[in-house]
Formats: C-alpha cells, sequence, structure tokens
C-alpha cells in the first residue's frame, strides 16, 4: 500500500463571513498526479495557501506524511462567526511558515508568475537552491562558506542543463517568452528538491501546442525527481490527460472525487460548469 504523502481533514478557511474553503477532506497517496478543479473562485488556490503555510486554517488538520503541520480551530471573534462544521473536533493550534514548509519537502508554483524578474535565469534557481545550504550566518557573510557556494552553483547548473535550460542560465527572468517563464518557475521550485510539487495553474496562458509539451514535462519530471505532483488546471485536455485522480471544488466545497473519466460523466461536476436549467 501507498504512503498517504498529503491529508486535508475537515479543513475550512473562513474571511470573515465567507467561507472560502468548506470542511475539505482530501488525500494524495505518494508517486500520484492528483488535479484539483472547480469554476472561478471556488477554493483551490486558497486550499493550496493552506497547504504551503500562507493562511493558517480557520479550522481542521492538514497532514504531510502523518505529521500535522497546520490545524486551527475558531478563536477570537470567529467563535460567533464560524460557518462550517467540525467545529469541536479540534483543541490546540499547530501553523508553519512557508518556508518552514518547504524544508519539509513541499515546493508551490504560483497562479500569477512569481520570478525574480531582475535576475539572471541562474541566480532565480540559485535563490531557491539556497535553502539547502549548511552554513549559518556568520559563515556566509565572511565568505568562509565559498566551497559549499561553487558546489550550489554547480548543481543549479546541473538542474538547468538537465531540463533543458542551460543556454539560458545567464539571461534575464523577465526577458524570457511567457512559457519559459512557466518553466522557469517549476525549475526553482524543483531546485528546493522537494517530494511533494504543487502546480497552481501551469497551463495558464499558453497554446494547445505548449500545453501538450507541459503535460510531457510534468510527465518526465515527476518520474525523474520521484515525485508526488497535485495541480490546479483548467486546461481539461491536460488534467484528463495526466491525472491519477481528481477532486473538484465548487463554492469551497468538494462536490466530487475520481479517475478522470468518472469526473467526466459526474452529473454534479457537469452543472457546476455548465449550470443547470433552472424549471
Amino acid at each position: 500500500m501507498k504512503e498517504v504523502v498529503l491529508e486535508l481533514e475537515n479543513v475550512t478557511m473562513q474571511f470573515g463571513g465567507v467561507v472560502a474553503v468548506d470542511s475539505l477532506n482530501m488525500y494524495i497517496n505518494e508517486g500520484e498526479i492528483v488535479a484539483l478543479i472547480g469554476p472561478n473562485g471556488a477554493g483551490k488556490t486558497t486550499a493550496f495557501n493552506v497547504i504551503t503555510g500562507v493562511y493558517a486554517p480557520t479550522n481542521g488538520c492538514v497532514r504531510l506524511r502523518g505529521k500535522t503541520i497546520a490545524q486551527g480551530h475558531p478563536t477570537g471573534k470567529m467563535r460567533k462567526l464560524y460557518a462550517g462544521t467540525h467545529i469541536g473536533d479540534y483543541d490546540r493550534l499547530v501553523s508553519n511558515t512557508p518556508d518552514a514548509i518547504t524544508e519539509m519537502g513541499v515546493a508551490r508554483t504560483f497562479q500569477n508568475i512569481r520570478l525574480f524578474k531582475n535576475m539572471t535565469v541562474l541566480e532565480n534557481v540559485l535563490v531557491a537552491r539556497h535553502m539547502r545550504l549548511k552554513s549559518g550566518l556568520i559563515t556566509s557573510t565572511l565568505h568562509l562558506n565559498l566551497q559549499e557556494e561553487r558546489r550550489i552553483r554547480r548543481e543549479s547548473m546541473d538542474l538547468l542543463e538537465m531540463l533543458g535550460m542551460a543556454d539560458l542560465a545567464h539571461e534575464n527572468a523577465a526577458s524570457l517568452p511567457y512559457g519559459r517563464q512557466r518553466y522557469l518557475e517549476i525549475v526553482r521550485a524543483l531546485a528546493t528538491e522537494p517530494r511533494l510539487l504543487l502546480l497552481d495553474e501551469p497551463a495558464a496562458g499558453m497554446n494547445p501546442q505548449e500545453t501538450e509539451d507541459l503535460c510531457d514535462f510534468i510527465r518526465d519530471i515527476k518520474e525523474r525527481f520521484k515525485l508526488t505532483v497535485f495541480l490546479i488546471e483548467h486546461h481539461m485536455n491536460l488534467v484528463m490527460d495526466i491525472s491519477d485522480r481528481i477532486y473538484v471544488l465548487d463554492f469551497g466545497k468538494r462536490i466530487a472525487e475520481g479517475t478522470p473519466q468518472e469526473i467526466q460523466d459526474d452529473p454534479a461536476v457537469i452543472a457546476a460548469y455548465l449550470g443547470v436549467d433552472e424549471e
């Protein structure tokens, strides 16, 4: 039986009176490619933000390989405003910052590209790679870690070479074509040595051929780096082609879960995307 890498248990994220994610339960097994889909505003990116420590859940629990990395319950004014369920099920707060989550082996990309655009391609990868440095602040400040710096630079170039971007190493990130910027953001995430990779709309803005190439790229890095992949995507051809399983959100609630074929045929999913005629 494969290990459960990520588990969300009754996760609710509420902002004031707005419930963005409502009692979400889901799991991802090691080595899977799992997609999270749903209409705009369904709560998909909010779920990613809870997993990666950007938000602390209002209620519920997030576990990474069985370890609780985020947990919350309504406190303060939220005790009166809370509109979710399972209000009494959690009695302690657990939180981790995004950098701590990254150190645990979770990396992500963003819906809107967030490269360091005034840096080169190589420098973008180096920034991510530096989180794996063993040198402390004093050692780095006094430049006593030159050997380790050389190693990090060599490993970053090796990564770019492996993924076909070495020829762009000294190009400014902002000068890259849009599709290459998308790839660079994924390469930068890989530089942190993740075991779980979260991709937030990686095919956004790509044409059909670019989307097909990206699909092959994701499969390749998944096998090459022994990754588990969790992605948000609106390109249904990519989702149906690449996913082992799919979760569907609508207004913050999970309305379906299953294989691509099961999701394609699910009446609730069809209604969420296309609407239903009022009688």
